[in-house]
């Protein structure tokens, strides 16, 4: 299932209605405003399709799956504590590095060598596990050719 992109003169007429922050050739993004009334309007039972006619959006351009993914995104919105804020923004990605003091930076090296210590330890314990097993079976095959 492919993307669908945007004429030009959909894109245009798009800008224009109020409801819209922006508009790319795959993607648009709504205004806060027409989030919580959407969400309004479809606590009060309306359907989404309704919903985004009324607020003059030529539904056909849309497409239903925009409407329905819009309206789903919509829901798990209402139900965050930052409502129907875009967070895309506020998310750089990875998280910055945190500069330690000494001593943090010291204990966050004890506990590295700690784990590291512990996990070599359980290589050698199955690795001379494997090894046991091996020579048990190489025992076996050993005793079964000489009867």
């Amino acid at each position: 299932m492919g993307k669908n992109y945007f004429t030009e003169e959909e894109r245009k007429k798009l800008e224009e209605n109020p409801y819209v922050e922006k508009v790319s050739l795959k993607a648009i993004t709504y205004t806060e405003t027409f989030k919580e009334h959407f969400a309004k309007e479809k606590a009060l039972e309306k359907g989404p399709t309704q919903i985004f006619r009324d607020a003059d959006f030529d539904v056909t351009v849309l497409g239903k799956d925009r409407i329905k993914t819009f309206s789903r995104r919509i829901k798990t919105m209402s139900h965050r504590l930052e409502g129907y804020t875009d967070l895309r923004s506020e998310s750089s990605g990875r998280p910055p590095i945190k500069e330690r003091t000494q001593e943090e930076e010291i204990a966050y090296l004890k506990h590295k060598v700690a784990l590291q210590e512990q996990q070599i330890e359980a290589l050698k314990k199955t690795n001379f596990i494997h090894r046991e097993a091996k020579r048990a079976s190489h025992k076996k095959n050993s005793n079964s050719s000489k009867t």
